[in-house]
């Protein structure tokens, strides 16, 4: 089993940065309404690669223009749920289906405990890979 514990998780944009600013947050949703993107955050405590549906907080922002009221939303669930991963995703519709074009971790909590890389062999020698996340270990709700 290989373990790489407390690196950062890398998902959407901008992941492997430091953490983005509030100004660098607005800055990207501008760039969202200017495209006619609409907006959704999302929040989850169970962060694995695979785990692509997170818990939306509050209904998508379709018709919402104003950045400052989308910052308003994510502060809000910063502080609902401040030791969970948050993130922020446009959607574009313009080819008749919701279409996700960036989506972006906006809050992380104090300590990212990692996932677990678990390698087995079976027949044939074939290899298979597991990864498993730290925090999982943990019933929801208690894993932050």
């Amino acid at each position: 089993m290989t373990t790489q514990k407390g690196t950062r998780i890398t998902q959407g944009q901008f992941s492997f940065l430091p953490d983005l600013t509030d100004a660098q947050i607005t800055a990207q949703i501008e760039y969202a309404l200017k495209q006619g993107y609409a907006i959704n955050v999302e929040y989850t405590d169970d962060p694995h690669p695979r785990n692509t549906y997170w818990e939306m907080f509050g209904m998508p922002m379709f018709d919402l223009k104003d950045p400052a009221g989308i910052l308003m939303e994510i502060n809000n669930c910063r502080k609902t749920f401040p030791k969970h991963y948050i993130r922020v995703t446009g959607f574009d519709s313009s080819r008749g289906w919701e279409t996700p074009r960036m989506s972006f971790i906006v809050n992380r909590p104090p300590s990212e405990p990692g996932f677990a890389l678990v390698r087995a062999e079976g027949a044939g020698r074939s290899i298979q890979y597991t990864i498993s996340s730290y925090a999982a270990q943990r019933p929801e709700g208690e894993r932050y």
